[in-house]
């Protein structure tokens, strides 16, 4: 929950680094202002926990595109180097929507770099993945029910904190969505931020934010959007996959040291 009263946070980290891919790397949340021109959940984490903190810094090595073992090959190292007290990890999204992805063998995976990262005793924030079951994502909800309940045993294992993205049942909206409808908009990726501050029980000034109720829409309009969607976004993501291109194909990290936080922290969002 919002607390507004809140000027400044009591809570032990210091160093916070974040992993992962388009999600964490903020997209969908475009912020010309912040770097790499995405703000995202991951920085509006870091503005709350910065509040009052003056020794607080934040490094972000996500890029968007990357699948769980380019995450695993190209940032674990490089984050345990940074040497962070508070880690968020969220990868397996992008295997889990191909063909053959196996949330099996993605969860053992992730099982060991876990344990790496919390081996010298920071924290560890890990990710499931939301209910796909309204979205252009239905199809793979089983996988994910699968992937999330196996993370919740390597959650377990190594004493991490789990940021249940299944049980936020508010990005059932449309709204919270990017008109991609596989992002984040600005106020999903709000949104999100509330909950993981919550799981981490810190006190924030994210305030609560409920749209009003879309309109309803003709089948008529519902097909168009589809369509225009599928020639917009669906069309250009299947031709990367078959030329194996990749949307992250050389970008850099957008945060990779770890620095203060300059960000609007406490932005209002439009009531809309």
């Amino acid at each position: 929950m919002a607390h507004p009263a809140v000027d400044e946070q009591n809570h032990p980290w210091s160093r916070y680094v974040a992993l992962g891919d388009s999600f964490t790397e903020g997209i969908g949340d475009p912020e010309p202002g912040s770097p790499g021109g995405h703000r995202g959940w991951a920085d509006r984490v870091a503005e709350e926990l910065s509040r009052g903190q003056g020794d607080f810094a934040y490094a972000n090595l996500a890029i968007r595109g990357r699948l769980l073992q380019q995450i695993l090959d190209e940032q674990l190292a490089p984050c345990l180097a940074l040497k962070p007290d508070l880690i968020s990890i969220s990868a397996g999204g992008n295997d889990l929507i191909r063909p053959g992805g196996d949330p099996d063998a993605l969860a053992e995976k992730l099982d060991g770099a876990v344990g790496r990262l919390s081996a010298d005793g920071a924290t560890v924030v890990l990710f499931n993945g939301p209910d796909t079951g309204s979205t252009v994502l239905g199809r793979i909800r089983g996988k994910v029910a699968i992937y999330n309940e196996n993370l919740r045993t390597v959650a377990s294992r190594h004493d991490a904190v789990v940021a249940d993205m299944w049980s936020l049942r508010e990005l059932a909206d449309p709204r919270m969505w990017d008109d991609d409808r596989l992002h984040f908009s600005p106020l999903g990726h709000h949104t999100i931020a509330a909950m993981v501050l919550d799981a981490l029980n810190v006190a924030h000034q994210l305030e609560p934010y409920t749209p009003k109720p879309l309109p309803l829409r003709s089948w008529r309009e519902a097909r168009t959007g589809d369509l225009v969607w599928a020639r917009e976004y669906l069309v250009p993501w299947v031709i990367r996959r078959i030329r194996h291109q990749s949307s992250g194909d050389g970008i850099s990290p957008k945060r990779p040291t770890p620095g203060p936080v300059f960000g609007p922290a406490g932005a209002v969002l439009p009531q809309n």
